[in-house]
């Protein structure tokens, strides 16, 4: 009985060190970490090595023996030790997602730019999807502006984030020339106006001057 009461009592305690946490950890940079039965380095191996960057869900946490509970994505539950754990994803990850998104918008600006080629057909319409370009053009880089900032304080560390802004340099540079060519129609469109005005005037001063220079007939004849 008192044995009994002994067991009852310690498994109390260890729940009461426990905090359940709804919450998602994350397996720290260039890591391999052991996923064990219980909260000690001598419990039994569950699995030998999940990798850095995975996504763990916390069930709890036993301060007391540094580790904490966790559930990997494919349902297994475990413990690992608290200190290889992270808040946030990893700068890796966090890369791979910049790099993603840069792709993504020079598709997206490709597909403006294509766009924009099929208003040169008629003034009127050019000029409305003209003005659709440049709001576009402007949430462009309002998008890369913000990821440059992203990469600048969570990136920066890594020789990776060198070619990400070598990717940024180039898209700024596509939507710089898509913005001149822009101009370049309207400057286009305005003098082809232009130039059929100057011709009608000129039609309408030939034929005055033809009509003065024909010979009056004789109100005798």
């Amino acid at each position: 009985m008192h044995r009994a009461v002994r067991c009852l009592t310690g498994l109390l305690l260890i729940a009461l060190s426990f905090h359940s946490i709804a919450a998602t950890m994350y397996i720290s940079d260039e890591l391999t970490v052991p996923l064990r039965r219980g909260p000690t380095n001598g419990h039994k191996i569950i699995n030998a090595a999940l990798p850095s960057g995975m996504a763990l869900e916390v069930l709890g946490e036993d301060k007391a023996a540094g580790f904490t509970q966790v559930r990997t994505p494919n349902g297994t539950d475990g413990w690992v030790p608290t200190q290889y754990l992270q808040a946030n994803p990893v700068a890796k990850d966090l890369l791979v997602a910049a790099n993603k998104r840069i792709q993504a918008l020079e598709t997206q600006l490709k597909s403006t730019k294509d766009n924009f080629q099929e208003t040169r057909s008629a003034q009127s319409q050019a000029e409305t999807r003209n003005a659709d370009l440049d709001k576009q053009t402007r949430q462009l880089q309002t998008e890369l502006a913000e990821l440059r900032r992203v990469s600048a304080t969570s990136i920066a560390q890594y020789e990776e984030n060198k070619q990400l802004k070598v990717e940024n340099q180039q898209l700024l540079a596509k939507v710089t020339e898509l913005d001149s060519q822009v101009g370049q129609l309207r400057r286009n469109t305005q003098f082809k106006w232009l130039m059929g005005g100057g011709g009608l005037v000129l039609i309408g001063l030939a034929l005055g001057a033809w009509i003065k220079s024909r010979p009056k007939r004789s109100t005798w004849a």
